[in-house]
């Protein structure tokens, strides 16, 4: 039997994850309709991304009249990650914690009945070495992964019969997207080896991640779209394959060897880093329909031939196209945005 087509709503669709996402929702028959204020418009990387019918709709704004006659929510929309996070703590928590809820609570009242949040596995924290599954205790050592644990408990408490949140703790993902995002540390070692010779390291490299490629996470969304609500209903997954934990020095170890040249260096000072994590993706790999295809060794080499391709330069990868908290500030400064996110009055 063939997948029903959903009509759904992704938030967040011209990220780095959403514009991976809505092609591979369109091939599998559904229909897509975006949310998405574009903050990072012109960020692209090689040719934007087509872009599906959208709302210009801050998520904190959201009402049922926006999420009527949907069968489904994917909330990708947020403050992203860590240094973003740190730049606004206030302004985090509104996005991620109240503006999860706002977009919850007005899919809840139009009838939607899945509502897929894009959580994080950050959520862990500061950890041993033991590998964690969706019972392990939260250790956050930043806001955006305390603003997120606030958005999963607020989900939890609106789960019902006639209301299925999927909580999506995602690995740290890396690989091309239209929406580049340079600094997740994958991407981030790829760059400055491809562009400098440097595979450089911010930490003495021995935390342990679980690193996930973005279209394997598309792919975890798929799966959680398409599976029985009784398999799914109020649950969290966490998202990745469990043989793709690596301390951040094999990783680096993996770029040398995938750049010509290239070696490994330490930034001046470079030290454990706080967040140290390893997970078990059991539950998520046991779900019909769930079929990841990436290694991080391919990622890579994907990776390495995009920035060659698209002629990647040391100043694009540190500069406002492809660092989220340097686009955000650059927009701070240019009047474009109030220090909230929400536009500059009379523009």
């Amino acid at each position: 039997m063939g997948v029903t087509s959903q009509r759904v709503l992704v938030t967040g669709h011209r990220g780095y994850i959403g514009t991976r996402l809505v092609p591979l929702l369109t091939a599998a028959g559904h229909q897509v309709v975006g949310m998405d204020t574009d903050l990072f418009a012109g960020c692209d990387l090689g040719e934007p991304a087509p872009s599906p019918p959208s709302m210009s709709v801050d998520v904190r704004d959201a009402t049922p009249a926006h999420l009527e006659g949907f069968d489904a929510v994917v909330h990708l929309a947020g403050i992203s990650n860590d240094p973003l996070g740190d730049l606004n703590p206030d302004c985090t928590v509104d996005v991620n914690h109240r503006g999860t809820v706002a977009v919850a609570r007005a899919a809840k009242a139009a009838g939607v009945r899945r509502f897929v949040q894009a959580s994080t596995c950050s959520l862990y924290g500061a950890q041993g070495d033991d590998v964690l599954d969706e019972s392990a205790a939260f250790a956050p050592v930043t806001v955006y992964g305390e603003s997120k644990i606030a958005a999963e408990q607020a989900l939890r408490e609106l789960a019902d019969d006639d209301f299925s949140p999927i909580l999506l703790r995602n690995a740290t993902v890396y690989g091309v997207s239209p929406r580049l995002r340079g600094d997740l540390v994958v991407n981030n070692l790829v760059g400055h080896a491809v562009t400098t010779g440097r595979v450089y390291l911010k930490s003495d490299g021995s935390p342990w991640r679980p690193l996930l490629h973005v279209e394997d996470a598309a792919r975890a969304v798929l799966a959680v779209l398409h599976a029985p609500l009784d398999d799914v209903h109020d649950r969290a997954f966490n998202v990745g394959r469990t043989q793709e934990n690596y301390r951040i020095r094999e990783v680096a170890e993996i770029v040398e060897a995938a750049v010509p040249g290239s070696t490994i260096t330490f930034a001046d000072g470079a030290g454990p880093d706080l967040r140290n994590y390893r997970v078990s993706c059991e539950r998520l790999e046991a779900l019909d329909g769930y079929d990841p295809q990436w290694t991080v060794a391919r990622g890579v080499t994907e990776l390495v031939e995009a920035y060659r391709r698209w002629h990647l330069t040391r100043d694009d990868l540190e500069g406002t196209r492809y660092l989220r908290v340097r686009r955000v500030q650059q927009l701070l400064e240019a009047g474009c945005v109030q220090p909230d996110l929400r536009p500059a009055t009379g523009r």
